[in-house]
């Protein structure tokens, strides 16, 4: 329980830079007149590197532990956010691009180390796995929320580099304390992983993880860098406003992941399955359409938009959560870190296609066909989900 509170608060700690971080760069870049298009661009090494990241960092935490990779990411976090304590003038595309990158590898690394090891200190019971996998990634996306809500915030009240000194002064002291108190042998595998192991997937695991990667990509693609600058051009909100809204989005979703197991139930006899992930990638396909054809309703809009999110976002959350435990579930406990990284690549892959569309579809053709192309990714996860294995 002392391991599993120190990497979940670890987690936690980093989320919320994390968070926080993304809405700061936005939200700042926005307003010296970057377009939506290069704004996306600022993530493009994020998500590139963060495919990259899961696929070998599974490997390499198979071999040196979970510790090593945990403790990693926090220390290269706290490189990226000094890297932005840099003279204006010098945060060009291209110099936030490589500390985005390096923030991205770091997320990914304590991620996929932190998820792997919730299996290796649960034990056989898929009930209580179910749960302790609800409460990190539910709890973990709260916070994330809640740091969508610090970087707006903190922008408007202490402006750019003083919001990112303090998360770098903190997250220091969460880094330094993980490093003396984590456990250094978790996570080893019994064996020395080949390169070879990076690909050698079960099915179920492959079929999971394209659906992952659709999943993260019709959230993406009209989240990231369409809806905040939506908001701010076309419905005139404040960066506070839309640091605080979409924050209390992503509260409210975290919140919906911690609370699955109560939502669909715990069991160890019958615990989600293939017929969960289809049941809830169906109710989600046509929220995304149905919201594009309320917004063309201009006199409605700003209440569309917030009934669609909301929506979106309860049945979001439930379709993450079932996925996160099947990848747990599926995995095998030696060596979890290449099972796990492999799918969360898929995951940062899925990140990546949403954060460039959305740059480009919205400058290209606005916040509708944003959310067409969203709800072309939900048919393919509900076409990826029914080929998911179903318990006896």
């Amino acid at each position: 329980m002392r391991q599993y509170a120190l990497i979940t608060g670890s987690y936690w700690a980093f989320t919320l830079t994390d968070g926080a971080l993304r809405m700061l760069v936005v939200l700042y870049f926005h307003e010296l007149g970057y377009s939506p298009l290069d704004i996306a661009l600022l993530f493009l090494f994020y998500e590139i590197f963060g495919v990259v990241t899961n696929l070998f960092g599974g490997w390499i935490a198979a071999r040196t532990g979970l510790a090593a990779t945990l403790i990693g990411g926090l220390w290269l976090q706290v490189v990226a956010l000094a890297m932005l304590l840099v003279d204006p003038s010098m945060l060009t595309i291209a110099y936030v691009m490589a500390a985005q990158a390096l923030s991205g590898i770091a997320k990914d690394l304590n991620k996929m180390s932190a998820k792997s090891s919730v299996k290796l200190l649960v034990g056989n019971s898929e009930g209580r796995l179910y749960r302790w996998v609800a409460w990190l990634t539910g709890s973990k996306n709260a916070l994330k929320g809640l740091g969508f809500f610090a970087g707006g915030a903190s922008l408007s009240a202490f402006g750019f580099s003083t919001s990112i000194a303090g998360m770098a002064v903190g997250l220091s002291v969460i880094a330094a304390a993980t490093l003396v108190f984590l456990d250094r042998e978790m996570g080893k595998a019994s064996f020395k992983p080949k390169f070879s192991n990076l690909w050698s997937k079960s099915p179920q695991i492959n079929k999971l993880s394209a659906a992952r990667l659709f999943l993260f990509g019709s959230r993406d693609v009209w989240f990231v860098v369409a809806l905040p600058v939506f908001l701010q051009l076309e419905l005139g909100w404040s960066s506070i406003s839309v640091g605080t809204f979409l924050a209390a989005w992503i509260i409210g979703y975290g919140l919906i992941q911690a609370l699955a197991p109560n939502i669909t139930g715990i069991s160890n006899d019958h615990p989600p399955d293939g017929r969960t992930a289809l049941f809830w990638s169906l109710g989600l396909t046509a929220v995304p359409a149905m919201l594009a054809f309320a917004l063309n309703m201009q006199s409605a809009a700003t209440a569309a938009l917030v009934i669609g999110l909301i929506l979106f976002g309860l049945i979001f959350a439930m379709n993450s959560a079932v996925h996160s435990f099947l990848i747990v579930s599926y995995a095998d406990a030696d060596g979890i870190s290449l099972d796990v990284g492999f799918y969360y690549m898929a995951n940062a892959a899925g990140r990546l296609l949403g954060t460039i569309c959305s740059g480009w579809v919205y400058q290209a053709y606005g916040i509708s066909a944003c959310l067409a192309v969203s709800s072309l990714f939900l048919i393919a996860v509900t076409a990826i989900s029914a080929q998911l294995p179903k318990r006896a």
